[in-house]
């Protein structure tokens, strides 16, 4: 078979056009394509669920309808573990959780929930975004499925009784539900309590059973779950603080284009710019909700609050000082806290 000059021609040309429009439609293709980002959270009507909402529209707004979000809030898609667990493989792209529940994956995820760190929530706020701090939870757990774009403050920490616990020796023999957190969990055990970790979908069943006399949680969770319903006594501890990370799932963030990458990035780290006077003004507002609904929030006198405060104050050094990498991790969160007083 022979051809004419012309048939010969026309091969290349014909070829370097099929290379084009090929070179043409797969970035096109790629601009087309929607992506899912189901974002889930442990609480309703309270910061993180409240957070989740306004990060999702930015990134629907500024990914201009290429991501599509789906807010899960209230562990509709599981306990807090399984919620991690679906974030690590990629079947829930987000999870907006406190930092202490992620203990499975590195110990370390729990320092900033060591007790005595933040006094107050202007201090929170500039811990979660002291640049160390930052750096630090950011890049914790990537190697285990994770891809952190943002570090919170929520709120402070304190402990829902059936029974009022108005004074420190009221702690005393108390079953109380705790965080995944051996901070926690040493604390309360220097209160003469009896610290069980479970996560909150648990917590007011076994409150109502009595399995449970206490938990440590916000006020935030408490009312937007209706728990005034179970117990109607909130002790204001304040022994703690509890922050929350925005994890992706490193599997999904991965897949996506680079101008989608940096902007569900880039709309963590600005929705947590803008939240703080609305998280402040949250907390205000479910406290109000609390004591609407018959429940009472508690001081403790002002003399055992400070010895409170005082017996909980070396639970950090104490638990970490066996293990190097989990002293260094709470050294670099104390020095913030102290920085940012």
């Amino acid at each position: 078979m022979s051809f004419s000059c012309r048939q010969w021609q026309a091969g290349p040309v014909a070829a370097a056009g099929a290379l084009v429009v090929a070179l043409t439609v797969g970035p096109a293709q790629a601009q087309d394509k929607t992506f899912t980002m189901k974002i889930t959270t442990p609480t309703l009507n309270a910061a993180l669920d409240i957070y989740a909402k306004a990060y999702g529209a930015a990134v629907e707004k500024d990914s201009g309808g290429r991501i599509k979000v789906e807010i899960y809030p209230a562990s509709q898609l599981g306990a807090i573990p399984r919620q991690i667990e679906g974030t690590q493989f990629g079947a829930i792209q987000c999870a907006i959780i406190p930092p202490e529940f992620f203990v499975g994956v590195d110990e370390r995820f729990e320092v900033l929930a060591a007790p005595g760190l933040v006094t107050s929530a202007a201090q929170g706020h500039r811990v979660a975004a002291d640049p160390a701090v930052q750096k630090f939870y950011l890049g914790l757990g990537a190697e285990k499925g994770l891809h952190g774009v943002a570090v919170a403050y929520a709120e402070p920490s304190e402990v829902v009784a059936k029974n009022a616990i108005r004074h420190l020796a009221d702690f005393k023999g108390k079953k109380i539900r705790i965080f995944a957190s051996e901070f926690q969990s040493a604390s309360f055990k220097r209160l003469g309590s009896t610290p069980v970790a479970m996560s909150p979908g648990d917590v007011m069943t076994a409150l109502q059973q009595g399995s449970l006399d206490a938990s440590v949680a916000g006020v935030e969770l408490l009312s937007g779950l209706h728990f005034y319903d179970a117990a109607k006594y909130i002790t204001l501890t304040n022994h703690a603080a509890i922050f929350y990370l925005v994890e992706l799932s490193k599997k999904w963030f991965d897949a996506l284009p680079p101008d989608l990458q940096q902007i569900v990035e880039k709309d963590a780290a600005g929705t947590v710019a803008s939240f703080q006077q609305r998280a402040n003004d949250i907390d205000s507002a479910a406290a109000k909700v609390w004591t609407d609904n018959g429940g009472e929030l508690i001081s403790l006198p002002a003399d055992e609050q400070a010895d409170l405060l005082k017996m909980l104050s070396s639970v950090g050094a104490d638990v970490s000082k066996e293990k190097p990498a989990l002293a260094e991790a709470y050294k670099m969160v104390s020095d913030a806290a102290q920085r940012n007083q």
